[in-house]
């Protein structure tokens, strides 16, 4: 009996494992994803400008009426600049942010509703 509970817990366990894996963070604007607060994130380094998508569950999740600063760390190098909205759900950076491959950045972002989100991207 132990053993046919046993099997039937390990069943469960992997059969929701696998569909939290399958909610990953996959980016569609050829940028670094990440998810974070229920929300999916991701960073786009175009033409030197960084720019930040915001989605709930594949929609467009508002970003009016957000504030935020990116904060990379290159290196020993740490650079602040501002996020300001920029589109239905972008935010973008006003500022050099000096993304080089391996630096690390840190987004922190309130939006209108007063939550504030934190969510962390490394670039490769």
């Amino acid at each position: 009996m132990k053993k046919w509970i046993a099997l039937a817990a390990m069943t469960i366990a992997i059969s929701v494992s696998s569909n939290v894996l399958a909610h990953g963070a996959k980016p569609k604007y050829d940028g670094i994803a990440q998810n974070a607060s229920d929300l999916h994130f991701e960073l786009v380094i175009k033409n030197g400008t960084a720019t930040i998508y915001v989605e709930d569950h594949d929609k467009a999740y508002s970003t009016v009426g957000a504030t935020g600063k990116l904060t990379v760390l290159n290196g020993k190098e740490k650079t602040e600049v501002p996020l300001q909205p920029s589109g239905e759900n972008m935010l973008e950076a006003k500022g050099d942010t000096k993304l080089a491959k391996g630096a690390k950045a840190v987004a922190s972002i309130t939006f209108a509703n007063k939550k504030t989100v934190s969510v962390r991207f490394s670039v490769k």
